[in-house]
């Protein structure tokens, strides 16, 4: 739980701007905000123009003041915002008004955790709101935004009643056995668990799938030396990024950098040309290429179209192979020069130049991000919510085999372990939920 404390924060992001907005949460709230004002009253959700004093009774700022009168606002306490001219020195002036009338400064994050403790928002809906300050893309924000509305909460809640309804009958079958029960009750478990086991599964999968969505996709630049990896981040950068050179191992290590390609933010990581290399430095950046190969979404296999197909391409298209589970895209650059590459080693290829048009490539990345995030599924957001489906989808499929064998002690550990699993992404599981389903679906007092 959270303290009784009236808190205080500046709630715009720190700089210079033309608006400061001081948050004030608390039952002391109003209070402070009339003794700083000099107003005796505040209507709710009107703005007042007013000016502000400090402690001397000397003129800081003239604002508007907002009054959200409890429950009605974001945390479901009385909450004051001060909106004032922007700068550091008059907010802060604000905050230190507002700690000598007794209010304390705001923990990271206890705005948010107050409205959770009072029923304001989730957990699900607290990340949302984190990871919406900090999205980078389009997608990202309307992602969010669908989880903001409730998406997730929605989606979660409806696999609780489904379990809930699952362990209520189970109970009831254990402890009342002679009661009379629908025939096909274990038949109607069995149907709603197949079909969580399809929801959760395609919801792992999707969630994997988008994962790069938040914080931008990663697309590695990879091929043997000097052919044309640093041109293409440059190209797509549309700026000298990266140092070109005819000297084999110009690159010693990865370079990352990000872009906008139609809606989407990915992070470009030209990678060190692989080969056998001597050289130790050179070695350790090539292992950092196939380790950025390894955490990246998208793969730009690059191969020069002026030269005869060797050993370091071999090693290239046989590390495509070794990540086909990855989205490849094969490149034969410096299609403006003549032709020795055999076009037979590799397939499904684009053929350009990165010192002319790499606009086919440029669509064809765009082409895979909007396969990728053009979906109506449900995305989980983060790693905590990703672990929590996975451990449900594990309890569920455990409590299988109790269930065919009439174990129902055993079965319904599970599923209460699944409830757990799935609740911890949005609010915790208690146990007065599942006496809730069990007493209101039956008559027990016969």
């Amino acid at each position: 739980m959270f303290d009784n404390a009236t808190i205080v924060a500046i709630a715009t992001a720190n700089g210079i701007g033309s608006i400061s907005i001081v948050r004030i949460s608390g039952a002391n709230a109003l209070e402070i905000a009339t003794k700083i004002s000099k107003k005796t009253t505040f209507q709710p959700r009107l703005a007042t123009l007013s000016f502000l004093y400090d402690f001397n009774s000397e003129v800081i700022d003239e604002a508007l003041v907002l009054y959200f009168k409890a429950p009605f606002s974001f945390t479901g306490e009385d909450v004051i915002e001060f909106q004032c001219h922007g700068g550091v020195a008059i907010a802060n002036m604000l905050i230190n008004e507002a700690l000598k009338y007794g209010a304390r400064i705001a923990n990271p994050g206890e705005f948010s955790k107050r409205a959770f403790f009072n029923n304001k928002i989730d957990l699900s809906k607290a990340e949302a709101i984190s990871k919406i300050i900090e999205a980078r893309s389009e997608d990202a924000v309307k992602l969010l935004a669908r989880q903001l509305k409730g998406e997730l909460t929605n989606f979660v809640n409806e696999i609780r009643e489904d379990l809930l309804f699952m362990l209520a009958y189970t109970e009831v079958s254990i402890d009342y056995a002679e009661d009379d029960l629908p025939k096909d009750i274990f038949e109607q478990i069995k149907n709603k668990m197949e079909k969580i086991i399809v929801k959760l599964s395609n919801t792992l999968d999707a969630s994997i799938r988008r994962e790069g969505m938040i914080e931008g996709f990663k697309v590695a630049i990879i091929g043997k030396p000097n052919v044309g990896k640093s041109s293409l981040l440059n190209k797509l950068l549309n700026y000298d990024r990266a140092i070109i050179s005819d000297i084999a191992g110009t690159t010693r290590d990865t370079i990352e950098e990000s872009v906008k390609i139609g809606t989407h933010i990915i992070k470009i990581v030209d990678t060190a040309g692989i080969r056998n290399a001597s050289d130790v430095i050179e070695r350790i950046g090539i292992e950092k290429s196939i380790q950025a190969i390894n955490e990246s979404d998208i793969v730009i296999a690059l191969f020069d179209n002026s030269k005869i197909c060797d050993d370091e391409d071999e090693k290239i298209i046989e590390l495509i192979k070794e990540n086909s589970n990855k989205q490849i895209l094969k490149v034969l650059n410096k299609s403006d020069l003549q032709n020795l590459f055999d076009k037979t080693k590799i397939d499904d290829f684009i053929e350009l130049s990165t010192k002319e048009d790499i606009n086919p490539l440029i669509k064809k990345i765009e082409l895979i991000l909007d396969s990728n995030t053009h979906s109506d599924e449900m995305t989980l957001i983060s790693k905590r919510q990703i672990l929590s489906v996975e451990n449900t989808l594990y309890n569920i499929k455990l409590s299988k085999n109790p269930l065919d064998s009439g174990e129902l002690e055993f079965f319904a550990h599970f599923i209460t372990e699944a409830l757990e699993n799935i609740s911890t992404i949005t609010r915790p599981y208690e146990n007065d939920q599942m006496l809730d389903v069990m007493f209101g679906e039956f008559c027990l007092g016969k």
